[in-house]
């Protein structure tokens, strides 16, 4: 039987980097502190790392995909410094108030559905269920519980909103690298038991 992969998804603006509001342009990125070492200690443990992230405003006509991509590769280039990595990106260009007719429309990828978590589980043979995804939106905690991860919470971005209405039974940590360790642990306690 083939063995599938573990996986924890992420949420980029507000999780990865500050959040500025449809960050597109390179003098805008900036890393959370923590982050690379969250991402070194998921990846040491033999988790795939993959950024799921709504871009609405390619749809939106505030920048164009190829920004998005520009974007990404700077981002690499920042962790890499730190000697770390993820493994893939997942982009939901889409919204229904767009402007641009190719991205302008009613998606499955855009989270809170379950789009792109389930093309990364069919690119990558993850195992849904041993997989988690982080985010700082309702929206990355619900598209993770649909598609049938565990899902928890970060407060920096949009998570530092007290108004913002996530489950209450979904765990809520300061940053990614609290939720990256508080993985770990859990996974060596199952281990352990």
């Amino acid at each position: 039987m083939e063995r599938k992969n573990r996986a924890v998804f992420l949420d980029r603006d507000g999780t990865i980097n500050v959040e500025k509001g449809y960050v597109h342009r390179i003098e805008d990125f900036e890393l959370i502190p923590g982050v690379p070492e969250a991402l070194t200690l998921l990846r040491e443990k033999g988790y795939l790392l993959i950024v799921v992230t709504n871009q609405s405003g390619v749809a939106r006509g505030y920048y164009p995909m190829e920004a998005v991509q520009r974007l990404h590769r700077h981002m690499d280039e920042e962790l890499a410094r730190f000697g770390a990595a993820v493994d893939a990106y997942f982009v939901c260009p889409h919204h229904p108030e767009g402007v641009v007719d190719e991205y302008k429309r009613v998606c499955e990828c855009r989270k809170p559905m379950t789009g792109m978590l389930m093309d990364a589980a069919r690119d990558y043979s993850i195992n849904l269920a041993s997989s988690y995804m982080i985010g700082d939106k309702p929206t990355d905690v619900e598209a993770g519980l649909k598609a049938g991860c565990r899902s928890l919470y970060v407060t920096t971005g949009h998570g530092t909103d007290a108004s913002a209405a996530v489950q209450p039974d979904v765990p809520r940590f300061r940053n990614l690298l609290e939720a990256a360790r508080a993985i770990v642990s859990e996974a060596e306690k199952r281990r352990s038991e």
